[in-house]
């Protein structure tokens, strides 16, 4: 697989894993079949790795941590903190007070089995805590050594730039896909003007920009989608319309919904990286041979004709999370 630069050269692979799935809310994981997909990435030469403490809550660290134990050095493993949960799973608060950062990159580097992360990230923006503060414990980790490099999720340009000023952000990790567009709106500028790389999570829609979104029953009992805005009532049913038109793209070209729309991603810049998640193998080689397929302007106009700017239903989560985003 091809390889992107994101800020401060750190060099991944230019597609990465998202591992959230594997643990937590896309219904019930499989802990063999998910390591086995981690060996499978490594193998066809994806190395970039994201997780975060909050998933499982705390286990898919450890679950990612096993399943590179022995090819750390093949390795670029991004986790974040930001996000509080107890141990029971509940979720305490948006946490960015520095004392805590430093407990939480402690405590990813036990569940992780490491002795350093490649890239931290602050997951989400704690408002009542100026950015300099939190990002001044974050530069104390990259000081210490148990950090390499730093980034940020769901942040404004304004706050991209604060944190900056106080160490360098190597990537802003922020839902980008065709039908969530919202980057485009000044933050993609933003991080390319200040030579930040971008991590987009989600470019698949949760799922829904696959050959797989008609099937409701995909979303089990414990998969948060069978809930969410996009995946809900009227809402849905204009969305699949969306994805009826991407099939038929697809179709003519032989090729899948899922890689298109990853292919759309990927034609974005190579300072872009997307990171689909997936917890089996099989969509993991759907999602790998995306990379292959080449996109003409008129594709891409084409694609972004049968999704249009604006047009999807839904919003990206639920009112409380809405509130967590663009920190």
């Amino acid at each position: 697989m091809n390889r992107r630069t994101l800020g401060q050269g750190l060099v991944v692979s230019e597609q990465g894993l998202g591992c959230m799935g594997m643990s937590e809310f896309y219904g019930i994981g499989d802990d063999v079949e998910s390591v086995a997909t981690i060996h499978e990435a490594l193998d066809s030469g994806v190395n970039f790795f994201d997780t975060a403490d909050m998933y499982g809550p705390f286990t898919n660290e450890q679950l990612v941590g096993r399943a590179v134990k022995d090819r750390r050095h093949e390795v670029v493993l991004a986790t974040k903190f930001g996000n509080q949960r107890g141990e029971d799973g509940s979720f305490l608060r948006i946490n960015g007070e520095p004392d805590y950062v430093v407990k939480a990159c402690d405590d990813s580097l036990r569940r992780l089995g490491v002795d350093y992360i490649d890239l931290y990230y602050q997951h989400r923006v704690d408002r009542s805590v100026p950015i300099e503060e939190t990002w001044g414990a974050m530069k104390s980790l990259v000081e210490a050594g148990k950090v390499h490099h730093l980034g940020i999720s769901e942040a404004s340009a304004e706050t991209l730039e604060r944190a900056h000023a106080v160490h360098p952000v190597t990537a802003l990790q922020t839902e980008y896909s065709l039908w969530s567009r919202d980057p485009e709106d000044g933050v993609l500028d933003a991080c390319r003007r200040l030579g930040i790389g971008f991590v987009a999570y989600s470019p698949l829609g949760r799922g829904f920009l696959t050959n797989e979104a008609s099937n409701r029953e995909a979303a089990g009992e414990r998969d948060y989608r069978k809930n969410h805005p996009r995946f809900s009532g009227e809402a849905y049913e204009h969305n699949l319309q969306l994805v009826a038109n991407l099939e038929q793209i697809a179709s003519a070209r032989g090729v899948t919904v899922a890689q298109l729309a990853l292919a759309w991603v990927l034609s974005r810049g190579a300072d872009v990286v997307p990171i689909p998640g997936t917890k089996r193998r099989k969509w993991l080689r759907e999602n790998i041979a995306a990379s292959e397929i080449v996109l003409s302007a008129d594709d891409i106009a084409a694609l972004e004709a049968a999704v249009p700017r604006g047009e999807v239903a839904g919003e990206r989560y639920h009112a409380q999370g809405m509130k967590t985003i663009n920190g």
